[in-house]
């Protein structure tokens, strides 16, 4: 009972703080640990993350509560360059620019070839928050008393005074893993996830909307489903282990608040994701490892369709079964770490973590709203032991700034000669976790 009112706590208050948005709106890693190697963990088993890394790492971690938390401060900047129409071009920086991101692993073996734990966690990163009094570049006002009441006026950037939407995923997974030998094990998380979505000053596309009552300004809406998490983890010799885990697409129930935004009539799911990883250990002190990671973001509609979806000037592209996503691709993460035993107390790490950026030039505009276009992250990352059984993790990340050009959509929308779009996007993380071996 007093585990699983841990993991609540630790849902909820993740649920109320999530905005990730570095390999797409997936975290870089999960677990400090993982988090200072560049998000490398898919053959490694330090920590009970591998509800979120790879399930059938828990049967090798042993006993244990990992706790952490993550303050992280992305940087988001839009901007509109060469329209015609008057006051249309500026760019605009958005605000909540802290967040809190706690983490929970725990892991009991039972015997000394199965465990069972849960690991609690999350993703997110379509969260912006773009204030309507920031003046555009030239003298003109992106979203102040300038603009008219009507949508081709009140511009994408300023709705009723703000602009933002917020996504927050959260996954309580618990694991059972179990080993086939003495060098292979498998495993299975069920994930049980929640999400929650808001969205504000966008009620300009209602005339876009299948469903205009759903599109903006109605609070937060919140989605649940159950997928699945598989892994395999293998000891191929005393130097090298290998990993690989894979989750099917999470269906999830659907947006009802805001199926006038989202394709499909409010879906959202979790999409299909999968790694594969490997971990060389030449002696007792040095641990090089690197893993594969694709997030299949294009088979969730409401993510993967294109912002065009519809042509020019057609109402009803907003809400409907293959109506306008949000534009993003497939991603694939190359994620690097080296881990070195200083002394029996101090491990220090580092990594680097590329990802492709999932949001092309056709879909600048609309991802004003969730402009996710990093691509590289450089970590650092130590673990002090406190004692035989305690251990204190810290991890930094920063995500090099990143942007993306394209024609604005005001093009597609009105005709206007609207000018060029652009979004960018910079991120730092700084994380501390605190592990207990029982």
């Amino acid at each position: 009972m007093k585990l699983k009112k841990l993991a609540v706590s630790a849902a909820l208050a993740t649920a109320s703080t999530m905005a990730f948005a570095t390999d797409g709106y997936f975290a870089h890693g999960y677990g400090m640990k993982a988090k200072g190697m560049g998000g490398a963990a898919t053959a490694m088993a330090s920590d009970a993350m591998g509800g979120a890394n790879n399930p059938a790492s828990m049967v090798w971690a042993g006993d244990r509560l990992d706790i952490g938390l993550d303050f992280f401060a992305p940087k988001r900047k839009i901007s509109r360059t060469g329209a015609t129409a008057g006051g249309l071009n500026g760019e605009a920086t958005s605000d909540s620019n802290l967040h809190y991101v706690p983490e929970l692993g725990f892991n009991k073996m039972l015997g000394w070839d199965m465990s069972f734990g849960v690991t609690v966690y999350g993703n997110g990163g379509m969260n912006t928050d773009f204030p309507g009094d920031q003046n555009a570049s030239g003298g003109g006002n992106m979203c102040g008393a300038g603009f008219g009441a009507t949508w081709a006026r009140s511009n994408l950037l300023c709705g009723n005074g703000r602009l933002g939407v917020d996504l927050m995923q959260v996954v309580v997974a618990p694991t059972f893993a179990m080993k086939i030998n003495k060098q292979h094990s498998v495993g299975v998380s069920v994930l049980l996830a929640h999400q929650q979505f808001k969205a504000t000053g966008i009620q300009s596309f209602a005339g876009f909307s299948e469903t205009a009552a759903n599109l903006s300004n109605l609070g937060r809406d919140k989605s649940n489903g159950v997928g699945l998490r598989l892994g395999w983890m293998g000891q191929l010799s005393d130097k090298v282990t290998m990993g690989a885990a894979y989750s099917p697409k999470t269906k999830m129930s659907k947006f009802d608040l805001y199926k006038g935004l989202f394709a499909d009539g409010g879906v959202f799911d979790l999409p299909e994701n999968w790694n594969v990883g490997v971990a060389f250990k030449p002696n007792d002190t040095w641990t090089v490892a690197a893993d594969y990671q694709v997030i299949n973001y294009g088979g969730v509609t409401s993510i993967g369709n294109p912002s065009t979806n519809g042509g020019a000037t057609v109402p009803g592209t907003l809400g409907g079964a293959g109506d306008r996503g949000f534009g993003w691709s497939n991603v694939d993460v190359i994620k690097l770490g080296v881990e070195y035993k200083y002394n029996n107390a101090v491990t220090v790490r580092a990594g680097y973590n590329h990802s492709k950026n999932p949001i092309q030039a056709r879909d600048v505009t609309f991802n004003f709203l969730a402009p996710g276009v990093i691509k590289d992250h450089m970590t650092l990352g130590v673990t002090y032991n406190v004692s035989k059984d305690s251990e204190l993790t810290l991890a930094y990340m920063h995500a090099f700034k990143n942007s993306v050009t394209g024609s604005s959509l005001f093009n597609t929308f009105t005709g206007n000669t609207a000018g060029t779009d652009k979004i960018e996007m910079s991120q730092d993380s700084f994380g501390i976790a605190y592990g207990i071996k029982f």
